[in-house]
């Protein structure tokens, strides 16, 4: 997803740079984006990198007026399923990857925004958040922690709206990322997204995330609010 969106602002010609991810794909998107004017591959959980990782970018922007948070994951190969098989550590490593990630982008974006007089700051979330499947979804860490950042969306929004930082998330569905690769080569779980996300009769494009991403940014009087592209996911309750 945060590919699919320096991509779209590259192409309207929009500055933009990177910090965490791969390696190789950070260097491939840039080879692509004459607008991504930096990649730093940090480990976006590392409070040191992250703070050092946005210094670098302000410095090869010039400003920050925009920051959007994509970082974060399935916590199952840390352990993560129903909470009375998960372990303390389990649900840890899964908060990390998922809240730490948002909280670390969210306070080195908003100290930036205070600075220069308001900002934007977008976060992601989750349908699951707020609707659940507990046939083929039951990673409780998972949804806690994204439902805590659609909590930060709502603290953050107000607190710092006289200061003109708008806060804003995306609750994507089922998106066609690696990180679903699971979901789409299980025949079961495949024949379940076209009816739970009958608008797309399957995984989400990507294009579908992007285009919600450039409406918060571009929209200037919207903050506290968390934008659901989910395909009718979460208006399907019958399966």
């Amino acid at each position: 997803m945060a590919a699919g969106l320096i991509e779209a602002l590259n192409s309207l010609g929009i500055q933009t740079y990177a910090l965490g991810g791969e390696l190789e794909e950070g260097e491939s998107l840039k080879s692509r984006c004459k607008h991504l004017v930096g990649f730093n591959p940090i480990d976006l959980r590392d409070e040191s990198a992250v703070e050092s990782g946005f210094k670098k970018a302000l410095v090869e922007l010039g400003n920050i007026t925009d920051v959007v948070s994509i970082a974060g994951g399935s916590g199952r190969s840390f352990g993560d399923g129903p909470i009375h098989t998960m372990s303390r550590e389990a649900w840890d490593k899964t908060f990390e990857l998922n809240l730490t990630t948002a909280f670390l982008t969210a306070r080195e974006a908003i100290k930036i925004f205070q600075k220069n007089g308001g900002g934007s700051l977008i976060l992601t979330t989750s349908v699951l958040a707020a609707s659940p499947s507990p046939e083929h979804f039951q990673t409780h860490g998972y949804a806690a922690s994204k439902a805590a950042i659609s909590g930060l969306v709502k603290t953050l929004s107000a607190s710092y709206i006289t200061e003109n930082i708008r806060v804003n998330a995306i609750a994507p569905g089922l998106v066609a990322t690696p990180m679903a690769a699971r979901a789409a080569t299980n025949p079961v779980i495949s024949e379940f997204t076209k009816r739970k996300q009958p608008l797309v009769k399957a995984q989400l494009p990507i294009e579908n995330l992007v285009s919600g991403y450039l409406a918060l940014l571009e929209n200037s009087a919207i903050t506290g609010q968390i934008l659901t592209i989910d395909g009718g996911w979460s208006t399907v309750t019958n399966i």
